[in-house]
């Protein structure tokens, strides 16, 4: 049986994902600071491409205005990232809403609902 020479549990996707989640997570926060616009996002993970080129970024909200705001500071986003890791060549950054957190908000609203018509 041949051994893997990497001593993680888990693999570096998985570690790059997570790392980049926190990096994200911190800017965003120090962003929200100076920008009022961009509120209190939080980001509910990050999903990198195989080859590392891209980063999918995923919020627990994101309307239009917000996304534009995070388009403007996209390169600003990034370049904490490539600050803050020591990756080969830092992920272009895309944000979209976490379809999870819209899928558990619908079962609620349906619970909800029901819970209404119960009563």
């Amino acid at each position: 049986m041949a051994h893997s020479s990497s001593h993680h549990p888990y693999p570096r996707s998985a570690r790059v994902n997570q790392i980049l989640r926190e990096v994200i997570s911190e800017e965003l926060l120090r962003l929200s600071d100076v920008d009022e616009r961009l509120g209190f996002l939080t980001v509910t993970g990050v999903e990198t491409t195989e080859d590392m080129r891209q980063a999918m970024v995923y919020l627990d909200s994101l309307d239009d205005r917000r996304a534009e705001v995070l388009e403007e500071r996209r390169a600003q986003l990034q370049g904490a990232v490539n600050a803050q890791t020591r990756l080969k060549r830092t992920p272009k950054l895309s944000f979209k809403a976490d379809p999870a957190i819209a899928s558990g908000n619908a079962v609620e609203d349906v619970l909800r609902r029901r819970h209404h018509d119960d009563q």
